[in-house]
């Protein structure tokens, strides 16, 4: 099995096409997602995840803000900082390939690719998730490729790093 067919098998996660859609904003709407990745309607927790996976599969980043956005109707959400967590992890080898693959709060499947990579924001690993959208990466998943992280040198500073998909992502924050 060839990388790009390894990398297509491990995602998981649907996506409306809303890209294709264009429809009237109609305002903001009581929804925000906080730090924890937990998703609120009112200041409640939404606890049915098959809702919070319909909504996720037509929220959309644009110009810093977010939206759920349908063929009817655009709505402003808030997000305090990512939309999604990174909960979980598996290391998964294919000939003389390694790919870390990362599943999210709503259980979304990822590959750490170039098309979803790692990447730090104030002080913190996140991952692309495409779409604009990205997970921040949970503090015990950093804490397990911690164990597994290889280092190099640049100078002086030892740079501490996971390999996915070809390519090197640094952990160093």
């Amino acid at each position: 099995m060839k990388l790009e067919q390894l990398l297509a098998s491990i995602e998981q996660g649907q996506h409306a096409p809303t890209e294709k859609w264009n429809p009237p904003y109609c305002g903001e709407l009581p929804i925000r997602i906080d730090t924890n990745g937990q998703w609120l309607y009112q200041g409640s927790p939404i606890k049915r995840l098959p809702l919070v996976k319909l909504f996720a599969s037509v929220l959309v980043h644009e110009h810093g803000e977010f939206f759920l956005v349908t063929p009817a109707e655009k709505v402003k959400i808030t997000v305090d900082d990512a939309p999604f967590i990174v909960t979980t992890w598996s290391e998964l080898r294919q000939s003389n390939t390694t790919v870390i693959q990362v599943t999210t709060n709503i259980n979304q499947q990822f590959g750490l690719s170039e098309q979803h990579p790692l990447f730090i924001k104030n002080h913190q690993l996140y991952v692309d998730c495409g779409r604009g959208l990205s997970a921040k990466v949970h503090r015990n998943v950093v804490y397990q490729w911690a164990e597994i992280a290889h280092s190099r040198y640049e100078g002086d500073r030892e740079i501490w790093f996971i390999n996915s998909a070809g390519c090197s992502f640094d952990l160093n924050l």
